[in-house]
Protein backbone atom coordinates (compact mmCIF):
# COMPACT_ATOMS: atom_id res chain seq x y z
CA UNK A 1 0.00 0.00 0.00
CA UNK A 2 1.41 3.37 -0.98
CA UNK A 3 1.46 6.47 1.16
CA UNK A 4 -1.81 7.69 -0.37
CA UNK A 5 -3.48 4.38 0.47
CA UNK A 6 -2.13 4.46 4.02
CA UNK A 7 -3.35 8.03 4.41
CA UNK A 8 -6.82 7.10 3.13
CA UNK A 9 -6.97 4.14 5.50
CA UNK A 10 -5.90 6.29 8.45
CA UNK A 11 -8.52 8.95 7.64
CA UNK A 12 -11.23 6.28 7.68
CA UNK A 13 -10.02 4.90 11.02
CA UNK A 14 -9.86 8.40 12.53
CA UNK A 15 -13.36 9.27 11.28
CA UNK A 16 -14.68 5.98 12.64
CA UNK A 17 -13.11 6.56 16.02
CA UNK A 18 -14.59 10.05 16.23
CA UNK A 19 -17.98 8.69 15.25
CA UNK A 20 -18.08 5.74 17.66
CA UNK A 21 -16.89 7.93 20.52
CA UNK A 22 -19.82 10.26 20.10
CA UNK A 23 -22.55 8.05 18.66
CA UNK A 24 -21.59 4.46 19.46
CA UNK A 25 -21.43 1.55 17.05
CA UNK A 26 -25.01 1.74 15.77
CA UNK A 27 -24.93 5.51 15.45
CA UNK A 28 -21.74 5.41 13.41
CA UNK A 29 -23.10 5.14 9.90
CA UNK A 30 -20.81 4.18 7.06
CA UNK A 31 -22.05 6.98 4.81
CA UNK A 32 -21.19 9.56 7.47
CA UNK A 33 -17.80 7.96 8.16
CA UNK A 34 -16.98 8.05 4.45
CA UNK A 35 -18.13 11.66 4.19
CA UNK A 36 -16.15 12.69 7.27
CA UNK A 37 -13.02 10.95 5.99
CA UNK A 38 -13.45 12.22 2.43
CA UNK A 39 -13.10 8.75 0.96
CA UNK A 40 -15.15 6.91 -1.65
CA UNK A 41 -17.15 3.78 -0.73
CA UNK A 42 -14.81 1.57 -2.77
CA UNK A 43 -11.97 2.50 -0.43
CA UNK A 44 -13.86 1.06 2.51
CA UNK A 45 -13.98 -2.47 1.13
CA UNK A 46 -10.50 -2.20 -0.36
CA UNK A 47 -8.94 -1.36 3.02
CA UNK A 48 -11.47 -3.18 5.20
CA UNK A 49 -12.89 -6.20 3.34
CA UNK A 50 -14.72 -7.17 6.56
CA UNK A 51 -16.74 -3.96 6.32
CA UNK A 52 -17.89 -1.92 9.29
CA UNK A 53 -16.91 -4.49 11.93
CA UNK A 54 -13.33 -4.64 10.68
CA UNK A 55 -13.17 -0.84 10.49
CA UNK A 56 -14.56 -0.40 14.02
CA UNK A 57 -12.19 -3.07 15.38
CA UNK A 58 -9.26 -1.15 13.89
CA UNK A 59 -10.57 2.11 15.40
CA UNK A 60 -10.76 0.36 18.79
CA UNK A 61 -7.12 -0.70 18.46
CA UNK A 62 -6.17 2.84 17.48
CA UNK A 63 -8.01 4.29 20.48
CA UNK A 64 -6.06 2.00 22.78
CA UNK A 65 -2.92 3.91 21.93
CA UNK A 66 -4.18 6.90 23.99
CA UNK A 67 -4.06 4.97 27.27
CA UNK A 68 -0.94 3.06 26.29
CA UNK A 69 0.89 6.33 25.61
CA UNK A 70 -0.09 7.65 29.05
CA UNK A 71 1.03 4.43 30.74
CA UNK A 72 4.29 4.43 28.80
CA UNK A 73 5.17 7.86 30.19
CA UNK A 74 4.68 7.11 33.88
CA UNK A 75 7.10 5.49 36.29
CA UNK A 76 6.09 1.82 36.24
CA UNK A 77 7.03 1.44 39.90
CA UNK A 78 4.48 4.15 40.85
CA UNK A 79 1.07 2.51 40.31
CA UNK A 80 -0.82 5.34 42.04
CA UNK A 81 0.82 7.80 39.66
CA UNK A 82 -0.12 5.59 36.70
CA UNK A 83 -3.76 5.37 37.77
CA UNK A 84 -3.82 9.12 38.40
CA UNK A 85 -2.31 9.82 34.97
CA UNK A 86 -4.86 7.63 33.19
CA UNK A 87 -7.80 9.10 35.14
CA UNK A 88 -6.46 12.60 34.50
CA UNK A 89 -6.04 12.04 30.76
CA UNK A 90 -9.50 10.55 30.39
CA UNK A 91 -10.99 13.25 32.62
CA UNK A 92 -9.48 15.91 30.39
CA UNK A 93 -10.89 14.17 27.28
CA UNK A 94 -14.32 13.96 28.87
CA UNK A 95 -14.40 17.63 29.80
CA UNK A 96 -12.94 18.84 26.49
CA UNK A 97 -15.56 16.85 24.56
CA UNK A 98 -18.49 18.13 26.59
CA UNK A 99 -18.69 14.75 28.36
CA UNK A 100 -19.20 12.85 25.07
CA UNK A 101 -15.86 11.07 24.73
CA UNK A 102 -15.12 8.66 27.54
CA UNK A 103 -13.52 5.31 26.86
CA UNK A 104 -14.37 4.30 23.29
CA UNK A 105 -13.37 0.71 23.94
CA UNK A 106 -15.83 0.34 26.81
CA UNK A 107 -18.57 2.10 24.86
CA UNK A 108 -18.24 -0.23 21.88
CA UNK A 109 -17.74 -3.32 24.06
CA UNK A 110 -20.93 -2.66 25.99
CA UNK A 111 -22.89 -2.08 22.81
CA UNK A 112 -21.89 -4.96 20.54
CA UNK A 113 -19.24 -7.30 21.93
CA UNK A 114 -21.87 -9.97 22.56
CA UNK A 115 -22.92 -10.04 18.92
CA UNK A 116 -19.95 -8.90 16.81
CA UNK A 117 -16.98 -11.27 17.19
CA UNK A 118 -14.33 -9.10 15.45
CA UNK A 119 -15.16 -6.19 17.75
CA UNK A 120 -15.31 -8.40 20.83
CA UNK A 121 -11.85 -9.76 20.01
CA UNK A 122 -10.43 -6.26 19.50
CA UNK A 123 -11.90 -5.00 22.78
CA UNK A 124 -10.69 -8.08 24.68
CA UNK A 125 -7.22 -7.65 23.16
CA UNK A 126 -7.06 -4.00 24.25
CA UNK A 127 -8.29 -4.67 27.79
CA UNK A 128 -5.82 -7.57 28.11
CA UNK A 129 -2.94 -5.30 27.00
CA UNK A 130 -3.96 -2.59 29.46
CA UNK A 131 -4.29 -5.12 32.28
CA UNK A 132 -0.84 -6.48 31.47
CA UNK A 133 0.69 -3.00 31.43
CA UNK A 134 -0.83 -2.30 34.85
CA UNK A 135 0.26 -5.72 36.11
CA UNK A 136 3.85 -5.14 35.03
CA UNK A 137 3.87 -1.81 36.85
CA UNK A 138 2.57 -3.49 39.98
CA UNK A 139 5.25 -6.19 39.72
CA UNK A 140 7.87 -3.44 39.34
CA UNK A 141 6.44 -1.87 42.52
CA UNK A 142 6.94 -5.18 44.31
CA UNK A 143 3.29 -6.22 44.58
CA UNK A 144 2.65 -9.94 45.14
CA UNK A 145 -1.03 -9.51 44.23
CA UNK A 146 -0.32 -7.91 40.84
CA UNK A 147 -2.59 -10.21 38.79
CA UNK A 148 -5.77 -9.60 40.78
CA UNK A 149 -4.97 -5.99 41.53
CA UNK A 150 -4.36 -5.13 37.86
CA UNK A 151 -7.82 -6.39 36.89
CA UNK A 152 -9.39 -4.58 39.83
CA UNK A 153 -7.66 -1.30 38.98
CA UNK A 154 -8.77 -1.46 35.35
CA UNK A 155 -12.34 -2.15 36.48
CA UNK A 156 -12.11 0.78 38.91
CA UNK A 157 -10.86 3.09 36.15
CA UNK A 158 -13.48 1.99 33.61
CA UNK A 159 -16.30 2.22 36.14
CA UNK A 160 -15.19 5.68 37.22
CA UNK A 161 -15.12 6.82 33.60
CA UNK A 162 -18.65 5.61 33.04
CA UNK A 163 -19.88 7.37 36.18
CA UNK A 164 -17.99 10.57 35.33
CA UNK A 165 -19.48 10.62 31.85
CA UNK A 166 -23.04 10.02 33.00
CA UNK A 167 -22.76 12.47 35.92
CA UNK A 168 -20.79 15.00 33.85
CA UNK A 169 -18.43 15.40 36.73
CA UNK A 170 -14.82 14.55 37.61
CA UNK A 171 -15.89 13.56 41.12
CA UNK A 172 -16.07 9.81 40.31
CA UNK A 173 -12.53 10.02 38.90
CA UNK A 174 -11.30 11.73 42.07
CA UNK A 175 -13.00 9.08 44.20
CA UNK A 176 -11.49 6.30 42.10
CA UNK A 177 -8.01 7.76 42.60
CA UNK A 178 -8.56 7.91 46.37
CA UNK A 179 -9.74 4.29 46.29
CA UNK A 180 -6.70 3.27 44.23
CA UNK A 181 -4.45 4.87 46.85
CA UNK A 182 -6.14 2.75 49.53
CA UNK A 183 -5.86 -0.43 47.43
CA UNK A 184 -2.23 0.23 46.72
CA UNK A 185 -1.16 1.21 50.23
Amino acid sequence: MGSKGAETRQRMVAATLASIERRGYFGAGLNQILADSGTPRGSLYFHFPGGKDELVAEAVREAAAVVEAVLAEVDPSDPVGAVGAVLGAFGDRLEESGWECGCPIAAVALEVSGTHDPIQRACAEVFARWTEMIRLGLVAAGRDDADDLASSLLALIEGALLLAQTQRSRKPLDRALRTARVLLS
